[in-house]
């Protein structure tokens, strides 16, 4: 594959497809293919395809990790002063990739895609887990002939699925950065889950998951409902309306179930032996005002992970978005684990 040089902060944008001739099957038995993967990317591969930095983003993210808007992106980069030539991430040493992850909306394969009829997925859509979705990033980097990543970071649900990169693919990475993100939801998490998917399906213009042909842009009521909940919940950074203009209902349900059924330790013998077969260096940050993911999970975490850890806590009155917020305090953070 080739990668064509653009502006350094501006990245390259593209799309794969994968598992045309042997669908995906995914751990509920049912099979997903071919599927697209929509990533961005920054820097340039060295000769041995051995400079590659895995990003992976949050719940409400996507593959535009840094640049300005653009077309399908009305903001900045949600990373984008930590991202380019002698930033935290540093473009001059790394190739650095951002897939959008598998059941979103920004160009991977969710709900709102063709299906192999020609009609969006709709309600037809499989459900996912996140070792589902690290099985299409698995794949996708095959794709992109990059065997070990120097470093997989994740923040958030980014942060689940870098967890099972590190547990279910250890030789494919030499690095493990978390961020606000947890090793399984806790009950009371898993509740607000809940209420959030039934704001969206209760309302009437959900038609079941399949309003995309209909008039009226489908339940946007039930997503702002939906994000409302979210944010009482864990407070953060104000979306505004572009919100319900750039994220689908269907990939929200999707995406948040996958986040909800996530346990590190199911068929592993629990939790901690799950995070004892980490064994790369790790980087492992809370944030200080979170109560989706509050600090005590990252701290299970670093006691867990049986490779050498360096644990830090971000102060931030920003809730969970303090790992988007709070660049001035993860740039040392990452500058470190990317030493």
């Amino acid at each position: 594959m080739t990668i064509t040089r653009t502006h350094p902060r501006r990245g390259h944008r593209q799309a794969v497809e994968l598992f045309r001739e042997q669908p995906l099957r995914l751990e509920s038995g049912e099979t997903l293919g071919p599927i697209t993967i929509a990533h961005e990317s920054w820097g340039q591969p060295d000769a041995a395809r051995s400079n590659g930095v895995l990003l992976l983003h949050g719940f409400s993210g996507d593959s535009h990790a840094a640049g300005p808007a653009g077309p399908g992106h009305p903001t900045r980069g949600w990373w984008d002063g930590l991202i380019g030539p002698g930033r935290a991430i540093d473009t001059d040493r790394f190739f650095v990739v951002c897939p959008n992850v598998l059941g979103g909306c920004q160009g991977s394969t969710g709900p709102g895609s063709p299906a192999p009829d020609g009609r969006p997925w709709g309600s037809r859509f499989p459900s996912l887990t996140i070792r589902d979705q690290v099985a299409a990033e698995v794949a996708f980097s095959g794709r992109l002939k990059i065997r070990r990543w120097q470093a997989v970071i994740g923040g958030s649900m980014g942060g689940m699925r870098a967890m099972e990169w590190a547990i279910a693919h250890p030789g494919r990475l030499e690095r493990l950065v978390l961020l606000a993100t947890t090793a399984r939801c806790s009950a009371r998490t898993n509740d607000v889950h809940r209420r959030q998917i039934d704001a969206i399906q209760q309302d009437p213009a959900f038609l079941g998951g399949d309003y995309y042909d209909h008039p009226g842009g489908g339940p946007r009521t039930g997503l702002a409902r939906a994000r409302a909940i979210a944010r009482l919940t864990y407070g953060g950074l104000d979306d505004g309306s572009g919100f319900l203009e750039r994220f689908d209902a269907n990939s929200y349900i999707v995406l948040t179930q996958a986040m909800a059924g996530h346990d590190v330790g199911r068929g592993r013998g629990g939790v901690a032996a799950a995070l004892a077969r980490i064994s790369v260096p790790a980087s492992v940050a809370s944030v200080s005002s979170d109560r989706l993911f509050p600090p005590h999970s990252q701290r299970e975490l670093a006691r867990a992970i049986a490779g050498p850890v360096r644990f830090t806590s971000i102060d931030s009155h920003h809730g969970h978005d303090g790992f988007l917020a709070e660049q001035n305090q993860l740039a040392p953070i990452l500058r470190q684990a990317l030493a």
